[in-house]
């Protein structure tokens, strides 16, 4: 207990220290919601990273679907890399930091009221961020919840309580240069602790190859291909469809996700889109990666009672918790650091991107037409406070597992984000009314599933792969839309893209140039 102890207060300490820290780097809105624009490639790169996985992925997502997918559970986490890191760096990363610098824009809301030249765009994106990104929050502070009561029997009230204040300190006092610092500092600790847990793990159960030998002995439980023997350790897992659809909302999602498009904001420069761009990935490779491989193994503690509920029912929340209550204290020690490093990683850029967005785009302008600097600092660190206070009270009663929670919020955010955000950076063509239409599909289609799911008569039955048909849906709704509707000014469109074809000059190592 003393080295568990130990360890966190040197780890609250740091992050406390960096929120002293950046205070006096965020001595105004820009600094305070963008760093200056001026965040260099290794912080930008961990930034996008540990806001990317948090305790929903290595105590929600890691259990459940290890459980039900075995070793092919490794697929999501190669999906997070290449397609929700790597190909969201290569596609989005530059065309964001030069179009919204264009339009002067510091979030997403912001981004559409200015490139649809529409107020009501950007108050509905506002109020869509704020709403959704609460559940998400919620799950959260839920995944850390459960990691702390097996590692110190605490309750989980005061989990909760405890992780929202120590993260709500430091963003108030120092603002997106605090979490990126912090990031840097905490991603290097998930690399570091995700290593380590996978070999204890797996030490504990005899080695990998003996660890393989017994899950390939279970028999698959899963309808569609039950009672196959060897399914866990197959090369796609016994449900393809489903795995199919969890890679596309964890990976294709964070191209639509306010708080994770917000880190190609604030780039410094050409290199750290480049080194932003492998870092990010790897890191994702190793984090995620290393997640679902070590759920994966989760089928090997199916005979701990402490992992079913009183119906026999399996707590998929509980199943990563009860694989780590074996561990030295060390280890443990490691893991929770570990953990709280992902998540307050993620619920800092969460709070930030929620206040940020209510103040600049909903209320500034909205209900006071003229706010001062100093004024859009203190509503945002007021707002701060409210979210994170807000997200503890839906925590404190979560309505449904972790990775449940966390399918509608991003669902819902990439469901109607994704396609404008993305098409609006490439094609002059798309519309207003299309921008609309994707709100519309991405929100309607989650909120409705998720009341009919309350009803017992659900569209889709899992939230995850109801998500994932959200963002499919918007990726096709606005080129569909944008044909049939009318388009905007062609002479402002083609003035917001002037910013693509201004003149840089580069060293010939990048460009041999003409000749």
């Amino acid at each position: 207990m003393a080295v568990k102890i130990a360890l966190l207060v040197v780890f609250f300490g740091i992050m406390i220290a960096v929120g002293v820290y950046s205070r006096r780097k965020a001595t105004n809105v820009n600094d305070f919601v963008l760093g200056g624009r001026s965040v260099g490639p290794w912080m930008t790169a961990f930034a996008f990273g540990t806001s990317y996985f948090s305790s929903v992925v290595f105590v929600g997502y890691a259990g459940q679907f290890g459980w039900k997918y075995g070793m092919a559970s490794t697929w999501i986490g190669l999906g997070n890399a290449f397609i929700g890191s790597l190909m969201a760096w290569v596609i989005l990363g530059r065309r964001t930091r030069v179009m919204t610098q264009k339009l002067n824009s510091a979030t997403m809301p912001d981004y559409f009221g200015k490139r649809y030249e529409s107020n009501a765009l950007k108050i509905a994106a506002s109020v869509i961020v704020f709403v959704f990104l609460i559940p998400y929050t919620a799950s959260i502070y839920n995944g850390l919840s459960r990691l702390f009561a097996m590692a110190f029997d605490i309750p989980y009230a005061v989990c909760i309580i405890v992780m929202a204040v120590l993260t709500g300190v430091y963003v108030i006092l120092g603002g997106y240069m605090a979490t990126a610092i912090n990031d840097f500092i905490q991603g290097i600790i998930m690399l570091i602790g995700i290593v380590a847990v996978i070999v204890a793990v797996l030490n504990g159960h005899g080695g990998f190859y003996e660890s393989v030998r017994q899950l390939s002995l279970i028999e698959n439980d899963i309808p569609i291909s039950a009672g196959q023997v060897g399914a866990f350790t197959s090369f796609l897992g016994p449900d393809v469809a489903n795995l199919f659809g969890v890679v596309v909302l964890t990976s294709l999602g964070t191209w639509g996700l306010p708080q994770m498009v917000h880190k190609f904001y604030a780039i410094k420069d050409e290199r750290a889109v480049k080194t932003g761009t492998v870092v990010s990935t790897v890191f994702a490779v190793i984090v995620s990666g290393g997640c679902y491989f070590l759920g994966g193994f989760a089928r090997l503690y199916s005979s701990d009672p402490a992992i079913y509920k009183e119906d026999g029912g399996v707590m998929y929340d509980a199943i990563v918790p009860q694989m780590l209550s074996t561990l030295p204290d060390i280890m443990i020690g490691i893991v929770i650091v570990l953990v709280l490093s992902a998540s307050m990683s993620t619920l800092s850029s969460l709070v930030l991107t929620s206040s940020s967005t209510l103040t600049l785009d909903l209320i500034k302008g909205t209900f006071v037409k003229d706010m001062k600097d100093k004024t859009q600092m203190i509503i945002m660190r007021c707002l701060i406070a409210f979210f994170i206070i807000l997200s503890v009270v839906i925590a404190l009663k979560p309505p449904t597992f972790i990775a449940q929670l966390m399918g509608i919020s991003w669902g819902a955010l990439a469901g109607a984000f994704l396609a404008p955000f993305m098409y609006g950076l490439y094609s002059k063509k798309v519309t207003k009314a299309s921008v609309w239409a994707s709100f519309i599909v991405g929100v309607g289609f989650t909120v409705v599933n998720m009341i009919l799911t309350l009803a017992g008569h659900p569209i889709i039955a899992s939230p995850i792969n109801a998500g994932a048909a959200a963002m499919v849906a918007s990726l096709v709704v606005v080129p569909v839309v944008s044909l049939i509707t009318p388009k905007m000014d062609a002479k402002k469109v083609d003035d917001i893209f002037t910013c693509y074809d201004q003149k840089v000059t580069v060293s010939e190592k990048t460009s041999l140039g003409e000749s």
